[in-house]
């Protein structure tokens, strides 16, 4: 017969479940700093042998890592997905820009369009909340706070569209946004038509997620990284005209 015996699991299984699936669903994220020891083993009501059994296989398996003195991490598991060598071609070519913005039009409008479908009420909450954050930083006129609060509202959607790769896979490319490799976002916020403009784009994404409409949330995506995409070109046009009229102010001055 194909049965055999059921074996309770051991507690450090279970915290290694645990935390995997809080790693796998987003929740935990790269860098962020475990509870101490003592506070996990109370929340999870295991003993610390147990947790330490289950951390230590964690961080043999690359997962976690630890920090003398600081505590227990998540590891950076995003980091391996561009080779160095690959970034910087990214970060020199132009082609690759725009690529990335077509690429995000593509994701990022099947994730609005599921998270219209499958978000749960609190993730539509968690959205909207990010969202009257980057109302409250506009009227700060403080673009930092703005770049970095329009990649936690993209990563906000993508999350509940619940899917764990296209979770894991866009975040990683979103580190490379933060990090400037494709574009200065920054920039673009310092723009006062081009940041009211976005602010006006980012209302309109949040009200069709809100209100469950799955083509409206994918098309005010799209319609906004088009957007992104025709201000970027006009911003990088703008800038190789000014090289050229710097050159001839300083040949008309020498004359």
């Amino acid at each position: 017969m194909p049965f055999e015996p059921i074996q309770q699991e051991k507690l450090s299984h279970g915290v290694v479940k645990q935390i995997e699936g809080l790693i796998l669903r987003g929740i935990l994220r790269p860098g962020e700093r475990l509870p101490s020891e003592r506070e996990l083993s109370e929340r999870m009501e295991v003993s610390r042998p147990s947790l330490r059994e289950a951390l230590a296989d964690l961080q043999d398996r690359g997962l976690l890592t630890s920090k003398a003195g600081a505590g227990v991490y998540v590891a950076d598991v995003l980091g391996s997905a561009f080779s160095p060598a690959l970034v910087t071609l990214f970060a020199t070519h132009d082609e690759a820009v725009f690529d990335y913005i077509s690429f995000r039009r593509d994701m990022e409008g099947l994730a609005a369009e599921r998270a219209a479908r499958l978000a749960s009420d609190t993730d539509l909450k968690v959205i909207n909340a990010i969202f009257e954050k980057m109302e409250a930083a506009h009227q700060k006129r403080n673009p930092p706070d703005e770049a970095r609060l329009d990649a936690d509202f993209h990563l906000a959607i993508i999350e509940a569209s619940h899917n764990m790769i296209m979770l894991h896979m866009m975040r990683s490319m979103f580190e490379l946004l933060r990090e400037g490799v494709f574009y200065n976002r920054t920039v673009m916020f310092k723009q006062r038509m081009t940041r009211d403009a976005l602010l006006d784009q980012h209302r309109a994404i949040n009200a069709a997620l809100q209100r469950r409409d799955p083509e409206g949330a994918r098309g005010a995506i799209e319609s906004h990284l088009r957007f992104v995409e025709s201000a970027l070109f006009n911003q990088q046009k703008s800038e190789r005209n000014e090289v050229f009229a710097k050159k001839r102010l300083e040949h008309e001055v020498r004359k």
